[in-house]
């Protein structure tokens, strides 16, 4: 116990000696401020990273992605959703605004969207850019492929999978990743059900991984539902996905 606590000490400073590199980027969807932040390598024409961050806004996950990110050669950006002045404060209010943008979508997509164009202005190649998101922002992810937008693949890291059932399914052109817990009780045996026959009937290149004995945020060192050889499995796995579809 004393050895995790430790590890987990280490993990979180060199989180925030790291985050320090990360440079703040406002942008704007429409008249809302939006405040991102991209690696230090922007501007060097290199494949870009979308990171889409969990609901309750940009956290340690997705600024620790961004910078491992940075390493393998990519530009990574990290996304504001909800804009300045709505990030909210605890679980409750993050249900909240997530469960207005899972329901309006669309604003969803065009979030996704601006976030996308300010990447392309921090010099990403235009032809090698790929979203990744975790749980809301796992949903983000697969909203950005059913938007059609002009990425070479998707990663949904604990995502949600479900859609509204008045949606009808479309040809999903970008290559798809899930990254699915197998004991994430927010997924419900039909949301998976529905997901893959969604993909098959867009003829898309996807692959779903189910990873064992793993709940909810089992890749964040910040939850209790933490475990760390399937979190390493799973990055693995993005990792290897983004080689693939960017270099």
């Amino acid at each position: 116990m004393k050895l995790s606590i430790t590890l987990f000490s280490l993990f979180m400073g060199l989180q925030l000696n790291m985050a320090q590199a990360l440079k703040p980027i406002a942008y704007k969807d429409g008249s809302q401020k939006l405040n991102g932040l991209v690696t230090s390598n922007a501007g060097k024409k290199l494949p870009g990273v979308l990171i889409l961050p969990a609901w309750k806004g940009i956290d340690n996950e997705a600024k620790n992605a961004a910078l491992q990110l940075e390493k393998q050669g990519y530009i990574a950006f990290v996304v504001d959703i909800y804009g300045e002045g709505n990030i909210p404060a605890d679980n409750a209010a993050a249900a909240k605004i997530a469960g207005q943008y899972k329901q309006d979508y669309k604003a969803y997509q065009q979030r996704i969207t601006a976030a996308l164009e300010e990447l392309k202005k921090q010099g990403a190649n235009t032809d090698k850019i790929a979203v990744i998101g975790y749980c809301f922002g796992g949903t983000g992810a697969l909203e950005a492929a059913r938007a059609g937008l002009p990425v070479a693949g998707v990663v949904s890291i604990h995502g949600g999978l479900a859609k509204g059932i008045d949606r009808l399914n479309v040809p999903i052109k970008t290559k798809v990743l899930v990254e699915n817990p197998a004991d994430d009780e927010s997924v419900k045996p039909e949301d998976l059900s529905n997901l893959i026959t969604e993909l098959k009937t867009g003829k898309t290149d996807w692959q779903i991984i189910t990873y064992a004995n793993s709940k909810h945020t089992f890749t964040s060192p910040e939850s209790p539902d933490y475990n760390e050889m399937m979190a390493k499995r799973a990055w693995n796995h993005t990792l290897m996905f983004l080689k693939e579809i960017l270099k």
